[in-house]
């Protein structure tokens, strides 16, 4: 459900843009699903967990809100993001 330090770290380095970079689009959008991959999995096995459910959902409208600032702002970066991770359009 949550994610760890290292594997955070990890996905910050896969996503950077630059040398300095922490938080950009990009890099919030791989993080985010990383948290939605591992949420699922929870409430695959805990169906009845509503308060995960809301927060799943949550989760997966601020990951649309950056996916589609990113499809107006630089669309190759976009196509390139959703391929990489494998999210659906």
């Amino acid at each position: 459900m949550t994610i760890t330090k290292e594997r955070k770290s990890e996905l910050i380095d896969q996503f950077k843009r630059g040398e300095q970079d922490t938080g950009s689009a990009d890099v919030q959008i791989a993080i985010l699903t990383s948290r939605i991959n591992g949420l699922t999995d929870h409430l695959r096995s805990h169906k009845t967990d509503f308060a995960g459910r809301r927060g799943l959902l949550m989760l997966v409208s601020r990951r649309r809100r950056l996916l589609d600032y990113l499809k107006k702002v630089d669309p190759q970066r976009y196509l390139d993001i959703i391929r990489r991770l494998n999210i659906r359009k």
